[in-house]
Formats: C-alpha cells, sequence, structure tokens
C-alpha cells in the first residue's frame, strides 16, 4: 500500500511536469516571432557637412579604424539601407552620436530633443542633418557686452 502511494505521488509529479512542459510554446520561452523579423531602415547622412565616416555599433564596420583611407565604414557620401531587428540602436559619427529604436512595426523612434538634427520618427528612413552635436556652430544668440 505505501510503495502504491509512492508511486502514485511520483507519477502525478512526473506528470505534472510533463504537461507544463508541454504547455510551453517556444514562443514563450522566448521572444516572440515579431522581434526576429529584420526590418529595411534606411539610413541617410548625405547633408553632414564636412563629410565623414558613420556606424551602428555591431550592425556596420567600425569609424575607429586605424587608417582613413582603407577603412570599411560607411560614409556620409551615400545612404544605406540595414536590416534591423527590433531593438535599441547607436548612429555614431566622430562627432556625433545618439540612441535610436526599431519598434516592433519597424519604425523609427528617437529623442524629441533631437528634433534639429534628426528625423524620420515614424518612417523606415533615419535622417541626421547635423554634424556635430551644437548644430547652431557655437554662435551666441546674443550680444556680449
Amino acid at each position: 500500500m505505501m510503495r502504491k502511494g509512492k508511486c502514485y505521488i511520483i507519477r502525478c509529479l512526473v506528470g505534472a511536469l510533463i504537461g507544463s512542459a508541454a504547455a510551453v510554446s517556444p514562443v514563450a520561452a522566448g521572444q516572440p516571432a515579431s522581434y526576429s523579423q529584420e526590418h529595411a531602415i534606411m539610413i541617410d547622412a548625405t547633408t553632414i557637412n564636412p563629410q565623414s565616416w558613420w556606424h551602428v555599433p555591431g550592425v556596420t564596420p567600425s569609424i575607429y579604424a586605424s587608417d582613413p583611407e582603407s577603412m570599411d565604414a560607411y560614409k556620409t557620401t551615400e545612404s544605406r539601407a540595414l536590416k534591423l531587428k527590433p531593438g535599441k540602436y547607436k548612429f555614431g559619427s566622430f562627432t556625433f552620436d545618439f540612441p535610436f529604436t526599431v519598434n516592433l512595426e519597424g519604425k523609427l523612434e528617437f529623442a524629441q530633443s533631437l528634433d534639429q538634427c534628426v528625423g524620420g520618427r515614424g518612417t523606415q528612413t533615419l535622417i541626421i542633418r547635423c554634424s556635430r552635436t551644437y548644430p547652431y556652430g557655437g554662435q551666441r544668440d546674443y550680444q556680449y557686452q
């Protein structure tokens, strides 16, 4: 009788474990499929003056190679399409960098404080208009006396 009781308890526990493992789908165990879908995001830094190089760390070649003439980093002279999954990224040049996000629908999001230098929120084209963090060129907007 005791043997039967132990066996019954073990069978119940094993059955519960197997049942709960079967109830967990692969999607629930990891990220939903929408997180792994790549989206074509256009990076347009062609208005940056003077021309330079840019990168998205972990996605494109680094701008920090030792020889500017032979490095593989992307130049600001042409737009580039990148395949990006939903997540957080960073655009970087030698003088200006900022974070941006690709949402689940493949649309761009970034801080509103960047609106003077960055465009394309809610689209699939990131437009960079400034070559440095302070786009006004350091000119005072008042007279110093």
